[in-house]
């Protein structure tokens, strides 16, 4: 299989076309064409942490690649000009019908997300979000299920995304502590 790194499928100078682009030690090409440089950030994604009455963790299933089928938390990219809290809101709106009635920040993870063969990096940022209810929760947008899933029951193995993994761990962990 190929590698979807973006140094091996990047090809052309985005700006004049040129196949004189060039990847670089600091993760960036540069056109010998028209001298356009282009650095490979990370994108920014947001992860709710929400638990019910019972203490236990609300996970996603993947309706879509990739981990299609897999588990997650609900979130999802920042959009443009958007900010982190306003994507929370957004995307727990989008996939499961549901109101944040508040949040605290809780920790950050890099991740790797291949997308349509390409390598997208990310930061995922994980929120612990309260809500007023689960009356209208329904798994819509890119999710086909959801359950809930006690934090020493979690099939870590069925996780995805290795950022959600480091994050429900390291969640889990000071949850199960403060038992």
């Amino acid at each position: 299989m190929k590698s979807t790194l973006p140094k091996n499928t990047i090809h052309y100078c985005p700006k004049c076309g040129s196949s004189e682009f060039s990847f670089k030690e600091d993760q960036s090409f540069l056109c010998d064409q028209c001298q356009f440089h282009l650095y490979i950030n990370s994108a920014a994604a947001v992860a709710a942490i929400i638990l019910n009455d019972k203490g236990e963790i609300l996970f996603t299933k993947r309706a879509v690649e990739p981990h299609k089928g897999m588990l997650d938390l609900p979130g999802g990219f920042v959009d443009i000009m958007e900010s982190a809290e306003n994507a929370l809101y957004r995307e727990i709106k989008e996939e499961l019908n549901l109101d944040i009635e508040s949040f605290q920040y809780f920790m950050s993870s890099p991740n790797e997300y291949i997308f349509e063969g390409l390598s997208v990096f990310t930061l995922d940022l994980a929120y612990i979000c309260k809500l007023n209810s689960f009356n209208h929760i329904h798994a819509k947008d890119d999710i086909s299920a959801y359950e809930f899933i006690a934090p020493n029951l979690i099939p870590y193995n069925q996780i995805g995304g290795e950022s959600i993994k480091k994050i429900t761990k390291a969640f889990a962990k000071n949850l199960i502590n403060e038992l």
